[in-house]
């Protein structure tokens, strides 16, 4: 597996991997997020989804290639390097944002295994709680291999939800793009404010970047950097368009489109077997965007008090960090999703636009092509 992970396969294709199971929680999980960033548009969606895929592409390709060619495989060092003493900047939008999202999660799965499993909210979320820590308690390799299977698990699960919603609501969905429907929105929608929340939708998302740097060390060129960044954003944009037809279908329906879990709803005439495998599949959706986050997070962490004392933290304390992370974020969830979607991620997205977007669109595109490669 090791000599896998190390080859074509480990450079070209786990960095995309990584960074898409890690976008899947905050991303697609519940739906909410697709119709606060695309769908609430109805037939002009598409366009956002356009925006969304070269968005992430762009940045994927950039962070790569700035990670590989400054040896910057944690955000701490990658940020210093980006933009100096404001580094710190991106801390703290990072860690409201990692929060925000991991408590948008959590008040999803508990939602959804208490209706697809019968399970009581707080079981779910002790549980899925407790596989994070563990996952950080092991580590870099073991994140790895869960990510590897995880993904491909994801991939299969929304392929199967999209197909039966999409096949069964197909001719709805072709009516509200052959009419140009809008009218979930009140007023004219314009062009550019499609674009423009395809572009917030990017922004917030840009804080499960890092969780990813830890993978880059083995891209070896440019060519590398550029292929698994377009492999990355073809990934990451897929689920978008997937969820997107599937809410199409149900255009303009408040009972949908005003749902805290949109495919909750969207799922519930098919048989109960279909529902289960859903709540399993966000389940793993959570695990995987909380355990890469937070990931992300014990990494810089090491790396300073490494600087500092020259110590490293143990497998427990990443372990506590992970379950104290978890703990907040809990705590958040009780706001509610549809609040915590359409107000916090639209806020933290202009956050993480200027802290990474802008400076890695202009000094890192300085510097990748202007700037020797450091010996």
């Amino acid at each position: 597996m090791k000599k896998f992970l190390d080859g074509a396969f480990g450079r070209y294709v786990l960095p995309a991997i990584i960074l898409q199971s890690v976008l899947m929680g905050g991303g697609f999980a519940t739906g909410r997020e697709i119709v606060e960033f695309g769908a609430k548009y109805g037939a002009l969606g598409w366009l956002g989804g356009l925006a969304i895929f070269f968005g992430f592409t762009i940045m994927a390709i950039l962070m790569f290639e700035f990670s590989r060619k400054f040896k910057s495989f944690n955000y701490r060092t990658l940020l210093k390097e980006l933009i100096g003493p404001f580094w710190f900047l991106f801390d703290i939008v990072y860690l409201l944002l990692a929060i925000l999202i991991i408590a948008i999660m959590a008040a999803a799965t508990g939602e959804i295994l208490q209706v697809t499993l019968g399970l009581n909210y707080w079981v779910g979320v002790i549980l899925i709680t407790f596989i994070v820590g563990i996952l950080n308690f092991y580590g870099k390799g073991l994140i790895e291999r869960f990510k590897t299977f995880g993904t491909l698990s994801l991939m299969i699960g929304y392929l199967v939800f999209a197909s039966l919603v999409i096949f069964q609501t197909w001719d709805q969905a072709w009516d509200v793009l052959a009419t140009g429907d809008t009218s979930y929105m009140t007023g004219t929608v314009s062009v550019f404010a499609v674009i423009w929340s395809g572009i917030l939708y990017v922004g917030y998302n840009l804080a499960v970047y890092p969780a990813t740097l830890f993978s880059i060390e083995r891209q070896q060129s440019r060519k590398e950097s550029v292929w698994s960044g377009i492999i990355a954003g073809i990934l990451m944009t897929v689920p978008w368009f997937l969820t997107y037809f599937s809410l199409l279908g149900h255009y303009p329906a408040e009972k949908v489109m005003g749902a805290s879990v949109p495919w909750l709803v969207m799922l519930s005439d098919y048989p109960i077997v279909v529902t289960i495998f859903f709540g399993v599949v966000v389940g793993w959706t959570l695990i995987e965007t909380a355990s890469g986050m937070i990931h992300a997070f014990i990494d810089r962490l090491d790396s300073q008090i490494g600087e500092h004392t020259r110590k490293m933290l143990s497998a427990g304390q990443k372990g506590a960090i992970a379950i104290g992370t978890l703990v907040l974020a809990v705590g958040l969830a009780q706001v509610g999703i549809i609040d915590l979607i359409s107000k916090g991620y639209t806020a933290m997205a202009y956050g993480m636009i200027i802290v990474f977007a802008i400076p890695l669109l202009t000094i890192g595109v300085y510097k990748i092509f202007f700037m020797k490669d450091p010996t």
